[in-house]
């Protein structure tokens, strides 16, 4: 076991032991998440890409790794700090995350203080920071100083498909694509999590995946029920060919997204986007359905958001945060067009949400 330190990008550092791959000043995004199980999910979502995860829960990897629960087709977090790995043995079929972390060329701190690390990231921001062994410190400050901001970076890239896909092979453990759909979807990916897949095929909707570049005539020429923005990293604003695509197809296609996704219609109405604090990044945040009057726990990940006082008169904030207010939902009947922030298909979370998916087959032509 090797010592190593984890520095923010405002001086604080935090000590603890190296798991996982060997660190060679691996720098993102600091940010924590709040889940308890999910692990595994977690670090192969897309959206985590470019970022450096903190786990609050104390002990981290003790049903290990399974080949059927990745949601992607690797770890994309760029490193996890965790308080304890669990060490002992897993389940036949199943690796260690240790094992896993390793096998995936992915790095690790242990044995860290992640409640003073959460605390500190709560009340000073989510902030680039670097993991490094003690004897490179003077190349590690030099290599923070010097790594862009989240706001700076294309982290669509590599996360995402580069063709389209037609009704990709999920592998074991999610739905497969129906023999005879309902509805069709032509599904924009920006780094989209499998089960938000699996949710939709669990329906009888087919899915066309497209790369995050297409155009709106691609789009028209395959004639789909709806248009479907996924989730994925980064900072919707650099994102403008994305917003000029979509807002070219609201009020000729029903248009519907998740996270990232949300965001992009959001601006493709003519609102705006700003950074959070810290973000909502776990598996227990409230929402409440400004309609029903009905709240409902889901899981969360994302650090922007959308600017309530900036949508127009036309849009409708179906569904808010109950701890903060932030707009989690929105619909426009005039455009034909719905979203939410949260991820209703959880992995990992609550599976109550999941029924906006329903809605969404429903909005679909």
């Amino acid at each position: 076991m090797r010592k190593a330190i984890l520095r923010l990008r405002d001086g604080k550092e935090f000590t603890g032991i190296q798991f996982g791959a060997d660190i060679s000043f691996q720098a993102g995004e600091a940010v924590f998440n709040t889940g308890i199980p999910g692990y595994q999910e977690i670090l192969t979502d897309p959206s985590y890409n470019g970022q450096i995860v903190t786990l609050t829960s104390p002990m981290i990897g003790n049903y290990g790794i399974s080949a059927d629960r990745n949601e992607s087709g690797g770890i994309k977090a760029t490193a996890l700090i965790i308080r304890r790995l669990y060490r002992g043995p897993v389940l036949e079929g199943r690796i260690s995350l240790d094992a896993f972390m390793r096998e995936q060329g992915v790095p690790g701190i242990e044995d860290l203080d992640t409640r003073a690390l959460t605390l500190h990231l709560r009340s000073h921001g989510s902030q680039n920071a670097i993991l490094f062994y003690p004897e490179d410190r003077s190349e590690a400050e030099k290599a923070l100083e010097a790594f862009p901001l989240i706001t700076e970076r294309d982290l669509i890239d590599g996360v995402s498909v580069k063709e389209a896909v037609q009704d990709p092979d999920l592998g074991p453990g999610f739905e497969k694509a129906p023999a005879h759909p309902v509805k069709r979807f032509a599904l924009v990916d920006y780094g989209i999590k499998r089960s938000i897949i699996s949710c939709l095929y669990k329906r009888g909707a087919s899915v066309t995946l497209l790369p995050p570049e297409t155009d709106a005539r691609t789009v028209l020429s395959l004639s789909p029920d709806a248009l479907f923005l996924s989730n994925g990293p980064g900072d919707p604003a650099l994102l403008t060919g994305a917003v000029e695509m979509t807002r070219a197809l609201i009020g000729k296609l029903p248009v519907e997204g998740i996270c990232l996704g949300h965001q992009i219609i959001t601006m493709a109405l003519g609102g705006r986007t700003v950074k959070m604090k810290f973000g909502h990044h776990g598996s227990n945040h409230p929402v409440r359905d400004n309609d029903t009057g009905r709240t409902f726990v889901t899981a969360q990940n994302h650090g922007f958001m959308s600017d309530r006082a900036s949508l127009p008169a036309s849009v409708r904030i179906w569904l808010e945060n109950a701890n903060d207010g932030s707009v989690e939902g929105l619909y426009s009947t005039e455009e034909d067009v719905r979203s939410v922030q949260f991820h209703p298909e959880a992995a990992p979370g609550p599976e109550e949400a999941e029924a906006i998916f329903d809605i969404f087959m429903e909005c679909a032509r």
